[in-house]
């Protein structure tokens, strides 16, 4: 029974056809378990524990960096190197003292999945990578747990239930990721910062829907948001009968190898990981004896605005496009840097397929850069 306290506290809910006392009784007895404490588990967790979901289940192991603020409201600038836990937790238990918070400080892995998934009644993917968002859904199959799933980029969204009782799994409409390198990540391409608020509180409302029973859940559907153009589509999915993990006839029965799936792709900018590497302390030196070499930029022109330190940019979404500029230095030695090193890596083991052997990876990218020599190179 709900408390004189609780009453006052819940009371817009209590006064809602399909939630009223009943629901709001559901709500403090769930459980939920929010995967990724960013742009989207922030305003899920804040939502679900303003709502009066008894146990929330918040996994993550970063912390609060400034390029966060932008969208992930559960943090203030105070926060910046703090544990993202421990600054979600202090404004969470201040939002409502009545709930209870298992911090998970680790990473969702093939591992540790099936205990912390099993452990709630469902999940909020709020993850930004497929590895994360591949074992999310198989093991909420195995489990049993809907899947309430986000993704975001740019200005779009997609918000959709999976692993319901009836409905489709991920893996239903997305049976392979795409090739590595192909989706740029936020941090690669940009996002709104209110997108992700939008989405992650749709999100919210999915699990309080899933949990009380009221309303049409997104199960067997798939709302598309677009928010430059304020149009929202919603399309129906249908469940694969030939789908891996929940189709007729399964062929995958426990977690696989994340990593190695998601990175399988037959694109021709694939790389093997052990290419040769080039260390930023190296580069800075290399450019300061003005050696005859090429440093080749491959992030978008929208991140040159942000961080430069020299160098041809060729976007590598354009590079196939633009192979007669590298002709030059085929015999010679090419740089190839991005953000991080993850796509500047892609083009090395490319460039050194078509001969370029003279080809190697800035290791860390711009955030070594700027981590190592220049503190002044703003990261993102």
């Amino acid at each position: 029974m709900l408390t004189a306290a609780q009453k006052e506290r819940y009371s817009r809910h209590l006064l809602l056809p399909g939630i009223g006392a009943a629901g709001q009784e559901k709500l403090l007895a769930a459980s939920v378990l929010v995967v990724g404490a960013g742009g989207l588990g922030a305003p899920v967790a804040l939502y679900l524990a303003a709502a009066g979901v008894g146990r929330i289940g918040l996994v993550d192991d970063d912390v609060v960096d400034v390029s966060n603020l932008q969208r992930q409201v559960l943090y203030g600038t105070s926060d910046v190197g703090m544990h993202k836990l421990d600054a979600a937790a202090a404004r969470l238990r201040d939002l409502n003292p009545d709930i209870q918070l298992d911090l998970h400080r680790e990473r969702l892995t093939s591992a540790n999945a099936e205990r912390l998934i099993g452990a709630y009644d469902l999940v909020v993917d709020g993850t930004d990578n497929f590895q994360t968002r591949y074992l999310v859904n198989d093991v909420c199959v195995w489990t049993g747990r809907p899947n309430v799933f986000a993704s975001i980029y740019r200005f779009d969204a997609q918000i959709s239930v999976f692993g319901a009782p009836g409905g489709p799994c991920y893996r239903c409409v997305f049976p392979e990721p795409p090739p590595p390198g192909s989706v740029p990540s936020c941090a690669e391409g940009g996002v709104l910062g209110v997108l992700p608020g939008v989405a992650g509180s749709l999100q919210a409302a999915e699990a309080i829907k899933l949990i009380t029973g009221f309303g049409e859940p997104l199960v067997g559907r798939m709302v598309l948001l677009d928010v430059a153009s304020a149009q929202i589509r919603t399309l129906s999915v249908d469940p694969d009968p030939d789908c891996a993990v929940c189709g007729t006839h399964p062929s995958i029965f426990e977690p696989i190898d994340y990593d190695a799936f998601c990175a399988s792709s037959t694109d021709p900018m694939f790389f093997s990981p052990r290419i040769p590497e080039i260390q930023v302390s190296e580069l800075r030196d290399r450019l300061a004896s003005e050696d005859d070499f090429l440093l080749l930029d491959v992030r978008n022109p929208e991140e040159l605005d942000i961080a430069d330190i020299g160098g041809t940019l060729i976007p590598m979404g354009d590079l196939m496009n633009r192979m007669a500029e590298l002709d030059p230095w085929k015999e010679k030695d090419i740089v190839v840097m991005c953000r991080s090193g993850a796509r500047s890596g892609q083009v090395v083991g490319y460039l050194r397929q078509q001969g370029f052997e003279g080809a190697k990876n800035l290791a860390g990218g711009i955030l070594a850069w700027s981590r190592e020599i220049d503190a002044s190179i703003a990261t993102y």
